[in-house]
């Protein structure tokens, strides 16, 4: 699709997953660019600080919190249920349970109720965190529709619907076109894992035993070589909570190489990722 309006397919990656992210899943909350500019002009610039403050200690926050983003958009729109404190909340279902960037969004919820109590949404905050967070990663910026209501409803059951590390093609699909969602989008938003990192324990299964029909036993999608060097990361009944990065050659960077990776046989997708080891659950921030 190179050509006169795509110049390169890092652009058109961009322009994708701009579409995708951006006003995808809010649930016509009449939601429009620069929606705090009176009530709160600031908000945007206090979230970006805050992201680019937690970046700088800690780069991966970045794919923490684009990731959560993706779980609260993927569960009953993009309303920051996925903050919500609770026994049976979202956040305590298995796909959320390594989650991270919460004390990102809680640091930048104390800023801005400073600065202008009770305006800006804690399911604005996410948003416009992960668009920041791509952007760190050498990504492309771009204008995030707000004016998001926060959820106040959190049920783990809630995210079946997530995508799972197993689920075949047609399943992700399938899960994809409930909500709306096309093959292209479906493709733009795995895009997302060209930053952030995988546990062994999640993809290792294709690395032995797999098949019968390759001499190693490993998935034979994944081109040999790379089978080896995977391997001498993740051995097998070795550490399960070993990370590798999902993006061979440029993890720390928001660009179209995860998906040169894929087609060469050199990628591991695994939509569950690893970021490190969790802190123990904190409050957060809390819809009002």
């Amino acid at each position: 699709m190179e050509g006169r309006f795509f110049p390169n397919k890092a652009a058109l990656f961009m322009m994708l997953l701009t579409v995708c992210i951006a006003p995808t899943l809010v649930k016509g909350q009449g939601t429009r660019v620069g929606f705090y500019s009176s009530s709160c002009p600031r908000a945007e610039a206090i979230i970006r600080s805050t992201v680019q403050a937690h970046f700088k200690s800690d780069p991966t926050v970045a794919p923490g919190l684009l990731r959560m983003h993706f779980h609260d958009c993927f569960v009953q729109g993009c309303d920051g249920s996925i903050l919500i404190d609770g026994p049976n909340a979202e956040k305590t279902a298995g796909p959320n349970r390594l989650l991270r960037g919460y004390e990102v969004i809680d640091d930048a919820k104390t800023q801005l109720e400073a600065a202008c109590a009770g305006v800006v949404s804690c399911a604005d905050i996410l948003a416009l965190a992960a668009r920041d967070s791509v952007f760190l990663t050498n990504g492309r910026s771009w204008a995030v529709p707000t004016g998001r209501r926060d959820g106040r409803v959190s049920l783990a059951s809630d995210t079946a619907n997530l995508p799972g590390f197993r689920d075949s093609v047609d399943v992700q699909k399938k899960k994809f076109a409930d909500l709306g969602l096309n093959t292209l989008d479906l493709v733009a938003l795995v895009g997302g894992h060209t930053i952030g990192t995988g546990a062994c324990q999640l993809f290792s299964y294709r690395l032995y035993n797999f098949t019968n029909t390759t001499s190693s036993g490993a998935d034979a999608s994944i081109d040999p070589s790379f089978v080896s060097q995977l391997r001498s990361l993740c051995p097998q009944n070795g550490d399960g909570t070993r990370r590798v990065a999902l993006d061979t050659g440029s993890p720390s960077r928001f660009d179209a190489s995860f998906f040169a990776n894929l087609r060469s046989g050199r990628g591991f997708w695994s939509p569950i990722k690893s970021y490190g080891p969790m802190p123990p659950p904190k409050p957060s921030c809390k819809a009002f």
